[in-house]
């Protein structure tokens, strides 16, 4: 089968998150089954672009900011619009990772006029909003694009509601957890002395660094002996938060890494720390699971209720002394961490891996 899947944007630090690297793994299952596949994106920040990652062709388009204020969303691909529209009639399926942007939105609307069978992965970035945009670009496109798919993959009940609730009409809607690759082993055992508790996430409001460097502070200050490191871009809490570390020794911010980095820098690490509010179903929660880490998140995170059953980590709903009093709790019993490390690798292994994706993603693609 020919396969095309489009995501917003591709970059060596991994700004786009999640909906990159959920892309990214899809692609590489579904060649190892002997499809033809190919990534489409925009991207910036590379010296040399890449024509390939993982073994997956890519065919990468200089980003264009069109609108600053908006972040990522106001980044066009005017390339891979031309590209696409010369391209498309190649392929037999267009799978999107959609969002209310100016790479996907175009992508999804060129595919419904030429008649392409479309699917579109949301990500959770569909949901009903206030923004002021949000109203009229609904009205002229994310509805008639959501009606028009072929298939809506979703990843909670939650985001299933939150679909219908903007399209206003039934969905083809299909469940599709995000799926994860069997990671080694780490090859340098877990037990550094001191213990290092990550982060790794954007330095966006919303992902709440300050909250971790609340919690390493509030846990440097009752004794506790860790090293505690963030990792990520900056999304506009990047200033605010040098100006908090001026002077710490304890608590670093290393900057981006490239998505290829991320399993074996997390594997070095003793305990995985996500703050942030409203996350549909992180990937790094999955990735730190599939290097055997305990995990620490907040209780409206989508991943929450799996970690609890599991028993992989701490569920926690507050501030930063809740959290410092999970991440102490995991830290004063290193047995317990690493038991709780073991259940959240096997069930990154078992529940999330990517033979089971593979099989849904050809279920709805044929």
């Amino acid at each position: 089968m020919r396969i095309l899947q489009i995501v917003a944007l591709l970059s060596p630090d991994g700004a786009y998150g999640g909906p990159a690297r959920v892309a990214l793994n899809q692609c590489a299952e579904l060649r190892a089954r002997g499809h033809d596949v190919t990534l489409a994106a925009a991207t910036r920040g590379y010296p040399v672009v890449p024509t390939e990652r993982d073994g997956v062709p890519l065919r990468l388009f200089d980003a264009r900011m069109m609108f600053p204020g908006m972040g990522l969303p106001g980044i066009s691909a005017p390339g891979l619009m031309r590209w696409f529209r010369r391209s498309v009639s190649g392929f037999d399926v267009v799978h999107i990772h959609f969002g209310r942007d100016l790479v996907s939105v175009p992508v999804a609307a060129a595919a419904r006029r030429h008649g392409i069978p479309y699917v579109l992965q949301t990500h959770g970035m569909v949901i009903p909003s206030g923004h002021p945009l949000s109203a009229p670009l609904d009205a002229m496109w994310t509805r008639k694009l959501l009606r028009a798919a072929k298939a809506v993959l979703y990843l909670t009940a939650q985001e299933h509601d939150q679909l219908v609730s903007v399209a206003k009409t039934p969905l083809r809607l299909v469940p599709l957890n995000n799926g994860v690759p069997e990671y080694p082993e780490p090859v340098v055992p877990r037990g550094s002395n001191p213990p290092e508790v990550i982060y790794l996430a954007r330095m966006h409001a919303r992902k709440r660094p300050m909250v971790f460097v609340g919690m390493a502070r509030a846990l440097l200050a009752q004794g506790v002996d860790a090293r505690f490191t963030l990792i990520g871009p900056d999304e506009g809490e990047g200033s605010r938060l040098r100006s908090e570390l001026v002077g710490e020794r304890r608590i670093c911010w290393e900057g981006s890494l490239t998505p290829e980095e991320v399993p074996a820098r997390l594997a070095r690490a003793d305990v995985f720390v996500l703050p942030s509010v409203r996350e549909p179903y992180p990937m790094s929660v999955l990735e730190a699971m599939a290097v055997g880490l305990p995990v620490v998140l907040h209780a409206d995170c989508g991943l929450a209720p799996m970690v609890d059953a599991v028993r992989c980590g701490i569920v926690v709903d507050g501030s930063s002394d809740v959290f410092a009093a999970a991440v102490r709790s995991i830290l004063a019993d290193r047995g317990a961490g690493r038991a709780m490390g073991d259940r959240g690798r096997t069930a990154a292994r078992m529940d999330f891996g990517m033979d089971s994706i593979g099989d849904r993603l050809m279920d709805v693609y044929q």
